[in-house]
């Protein structure tokens, strides 16, 4: 793919990044910010319909939207599970009902979504997923129990959509479906956060107890839900991967920053490691560029994975390096009766901990690698 900005989207940057000047501001509450994006219309901006509310972009003005946000000070976004996630999955596969009733609550900013796949016993292996969903007649809908884990935003998300077996008895990728269920079911749904190493929670377990889903919020058709789910997953990467970069890029240039001002800069060991680490980013960029908007290339996200997982997590234990025997001590003295506090690179340190474990570990994007794309024999599965 022949990659660059032309000039109709450096005009379109510069309107962007005046917008978000006159309007992000840091510490504002997210969900208020969602509504904000929304009456504004940037939400759904890479969406393939408009008509929602949203308005809609040529891939390379995603791109810039997606980096000149990363430069901002603009808030972490709570709606992009529904934005990246759900909406193109029910562009895709949704009825029109479907498309109408829940495209212009997420272009509005006035739904958030978290996503119910992995659990306890199928983080990886998501076709071992057991929360089950039984049809109810005298209900007309499914009632769901079951165990959901690692439910990012889970805490805040008004509705999740959930993979769960609706056929007894089958295995693997057979009799799964892909259904849409409300949150708020005191009773039926209960949320409880997970709290990390950087001790903020933004995972949480979710616990399904005969939790109602209605018969019109079944995507793709009982028993169709694996075909969905793997046409959602390809959504997961892409634009998102070259603003995650910009991000990337901010917090090596601190750690370069910190290595100046500790004297480490002059150890010629942690000099050529931030030089490779410069180099490996940039490299990333690359290889971002020349796979966006490429379809059909099975390995290309598993690769981007690994390359940014490792990366990152290489970066945070770098960040401490370059502190020396000061990474240990954090910017507040510790209490009984307050949590410990994380400077910027602390907490780099410690989540990056995990960058190659979620979404998908490094062993599973190995395996895909093997066997989509070198055509390798096939891992063996155990029988659920």
């Amino acid at each position: 793919m022949d990659f660059g900005f032309a000039a109709e989207d450096e005009v379109f940057r510069a309107d962007v990044r005046a917008w978000l000047s006159d309007h992000a501001e840091s510490g504002q509450d997210r969900r208020s910010w969602e509504r904000v994006l929304g009456k504004a219309g940037w939400i759904g901006l890479g969406w393939p319909e408009p008509g929602y509310g949203n308005r809609t972009g040529t891939l390379t003005q995603q791109v810039a939207w997606a980096e000149e946000y990363a430069r901002s000070s603009a808030p972490p976004r709570s709606g992009h599970i529904g934005e990246n996630l759900l909406a193109p999955t029910l562009i895709a596969h949704g009825t029109d009902e479907q498309k109408a009733r829940f495209l212009p609550a997420i272009a509005a900013g006035d739904e958030l979504w978290c996503q119910g796949y992995s659990e306890p016993g199928a983080g990886s292996d998501l076709a071992g997923v057991r929360t089950a969903a039984v049809w109810d007649a005298g209900d007309g809908g499914y009632r769901i129990s079951g165990q959901k884990i690692w439910t990012s935003l889970a805490h805040e998300a008004d509705w999740c959509f959930v993979l769960a077996r609706t056929e007894v008895g089958s295995r693997r990728h057979r009799g799964l479906s892909f259904l849409l269920v409300p949150m708020d079911q005191p009773g039926r749904v209960e949320v409880r956060p997970i709290r990390q190493l950087t001790g903020t929670s933004e995972f949480n377990e979710v616990f399904f107890d005969g939790a109602r889903a209605r018969r019109e919020h079944l995507v793709g058709g009982e028993g169709g839900g694996w075909g969905v789910a793997m046409s959602l997953l390809g959504f997961e990467r892409g634009v998102s991967t070259l603003a995650q970069q910009i991000g990337f890029a901010g917090e090596l240039g601190r750690v370069v920053e910190a290595a100046v001002a500790s004297g480490a800069v002059l150890d010629p060991v942690l000099r050529d490691r931030l030089v490779r680490q410069w180099a490996e980013l940039r490299a990333m960029r690359w290889n971002a560029l020349r796979t966006l908007g490429r379809a059909g290339d099975a390995g290309a996200p598993s690769v981007a994975k690994l390359l940014w997982g490792g990366w990152h997590q290489r970066l945070g234990e770098l960040a401490m390096s370059v502190r020396g025997a000061a990474a240990t001590v954090g910017p507040a003295d510790w209490s009984p009766t307050a949590s410990y506090e994380l400077d910027l690179l602390q907490h780099l340190f410690l989540f990056s901990r995990a960058d190659t474990i979620y979404g998908g570990s490094d062993q599973v994007q190995r395996t895909i690698i093997a066997e989509r794309v070198l055509g390798l024999p096939r891992e063996p599965k155990g029988v659920v």
